[in-house]
């Protein structure tokens, strides 16, 4: 019984994954953070709250650790003086399933209040919300159904997000020419610090 209802959890989150829109967005999404971070030197803030918030900050450890300088900023602490992270040719990446989330509808302001120009990339459920009509590059998850059996906890959403944030990462490596010898370079200790070093015949 258990090992049926972990299949079927399994099943509909691999096709949620395979039903994610895949568009012209994904191509300027990485431009903007190849320009923004690669030719400006500028760097990449990821965003969002609560679960969300915990997939921007991986997103913003696995770009760093990929070659592209990125950071977390926190949508309410950013209120509290954190705000002073973003600077002129910074790009960010706001998440949001519903795209209604009220801390990042206020960080939009506010950051335009800095940096006017900043472009705003989102990845959110809701095409239609106030979020991705503010975006520059609007990354859809599809709005699957959540796998929780109340129809609520962030589940299968997040699923999605994590691997469109994936996607962005290795498309970038790919595009920069990310190699062993430049992973190796960030990553010193541990198993990968040693695999990559080796890769790399350093």
């Amino acid at each position: 019984m258990i090992q049926e209802a972990v299949r079927e959890i399994f099943r509909r989150e691999a096709e949620a994954i395979a039903n994610i829109p895949i568009t012209d967005a994904f191509e300027k999404a990485v431009e903007l953070i190849r320009v923004h971070v690669h030719e400006r030197r500028g760097k990449l803030i990821t965003t969002g709250m609560g679960k969300a918030g915990q997939i921007a900050l991986n997103m913003a450890t696995t770009f760093s650790s990929t070659g592209t300088a990125a950071v977390y900023l926190h949508p309410s602490e950013a209120q509290h003086g954190d705000l002073g992270v973003v600077q002129d040719d910074d790009v960010m990446l706001m998440i949001s399933n519903s795209g209604k989330t009220r801390e990042i509808i206020e960080l939009i302001d506010l950051v335009r209040r800095l940096v006017p120009s900043i472009p705003l990339i989102v990845i959110t459920g809701n095409g239609e919300s106030e979020l991705a009509q503010a975006s520059d590059a609007c990354l859809l998850t599809g709005n699957p159904k959540e796998v929780c059996a109340l129809g609520l906890t962030p589940t299968t959403s997040t699923t999605v997000m994590t691997v469109i944030g994936d996607a962005l990462v290795v498309t970038l490596m790919r595009r920069i020419n990310f190699s062993n010898a430049d992973y190796a370079k960030r990553h010193h200790g541990g198993y990968l610090g040693d695999k990559s070093r080796k890769q790399a015949g350093m």
